[in-house]
């Protein structure tokens, strides 16, 4: 990796910011561009500590403007590129609408695929998916997704996401282009925007408000330490094979009325005193969980963190950097304001 340069798209969110100060740590001649829109989820707050990194640089662009996405690739010149750049909240989709998940999701990758097509000096292209793409799994069963699994989506936010995924595909096979596609399960760790389940819990507990539940809160997720995903990244970066899926989970199945019961434990309070049960919302999955053994066995990589301990470091990390979240907060009126708190969800069965 010596004196390589990466192309970051959408790093300033999440995922992406979390990633490229990994890269830049694990490798000391790596030099990153981010290429970020920065919407109400980006946040250059998130890589502060990187402002006077002469190997990191910033510019604002938008991948669904082909013509900016074009001219950075152009000026930077990368070895390789990666795309965190989504609408990835899946209410939003549903309650705001999905306009601007098809600009990012699809147009933007488009985009990023046919600058890439064109320049035979990047190495590899890293399109970073979702497990959404797969749909549902039953509650209570032993499957998992497999890169074979066949594409399900249920949600607008999915169905754009799947949209990409298949782009990418038919531009390895059609034009050789060198991508490789990953379906991770939900992520957690520092600097993630509160309207995502874990930080959104922890704020509202912080402010002694209730946690509201979408239905019965039975629905699972298999969850993964943000620095396990940047290590699969890498690896599929640098090591993975063109052209392929690599699927990245950690075998941490929680419901999210499991989850808020982890936080309140870590607040030394009780569950039945704060959570509340909401209407569900639509085409609500019931489970995901991944099968990460492809990735296991071609690229080496395993999950490093341990969930406990990772996910109380998470909250404590929320708790203690409070110019982060005031910041947060102030940019946005409120998280995930299309929650209703005054209709109460019934008791619902399996």
């Amino acid at each position: 990796m010596t004196k390589k340069k990466v192309f970051v798209a959408g790093g300033a969110g999440f995922i992406g910011s979390n990633f490229i100060r990994y890269l830049l740590e694990k490798h000391g001649e790596a030099s990153v561009l981010n290429f970020d829109k920065l919407t109400y989820s980006g946040n250059l707050d998130n890589l502060k500590d990187l402002k006077n990194n002469s190997r990191y640089s910033f510019v604002t662009g938008d991948v669904g403007d082909r013509d900016a996405v074009e001219g950075a690739i152009k000026k930077f010149n990368p070895d390789f590129v990666i795309n965190f750049a989504a609408e990835t909240h899946v209410d939003r989709s549903i309650h705001v609408g999905a306009k601007e998940f098809i600009d990012t999701n699809i147009t933007g990758v488009f985009n990023i695929l046919e600058a890439v097509r064109v320049r035979p000096k990047i190495k590899k292209y890293v399109q970073v998916s979702t497990d959404e793409v797969y749909g549902s799994l039953t509650l209570g069963s032993k499957k998992k997704f497999s890169e074979d699994t066949p594409f399900a989506p249920n949600v607008p936010y999915a169905a754009t996401k799947a949209s990409g995924d298949m782009l990418c595909r038919a531009y390895h096979h059609t034009f050789g282009v060198p991508v490789v596609v990953t379906h991770c399960s939900n992520n957690y760790g520092p600097y993630q925007y509160p309207e995502k389940l874990i930080p959104f819990f922890v704020f509202r507990i912080m402010q002694g408000e209730s946690l509201p539940i979408y239905g019965d809160g039975k629905n699972v997720r298999d969850w993964i330490y943000v620095i396990d995903h940047c290590e699969a990244l890498r690896l599929c970066l640098f090591k993975g094979a063109s052209g392929e899926t690599y699927n990245i989970g950690a075998d941490n199945e929680l419901s999210n009325i499991e989850i808020a019961e982890l936080i309140a434990e870590h607040f030394n309070q009780k569950l039945e005193t704060r959570c509340k049960f909401v209407t569900d919302r639509p085409g609500h999955d019931r489970r995901y969980a991944i099968d990460a053994s492809k990735i296991k066995r071609d690229l080496g990589w395993r999950p490093r963190y341990d969930f406990p301990r990772a996910f109380g470091e998470t909250i404590d990390w929320y708790v203690n950097n409070k110019a982060w979240t005031e910041k947060v907060r102030k940019k946005t009126d409120a998280f995930n304001p299309h929650i209703d708190f005054r209709q109460a969800h019934p008791t619902l069965k399996k």
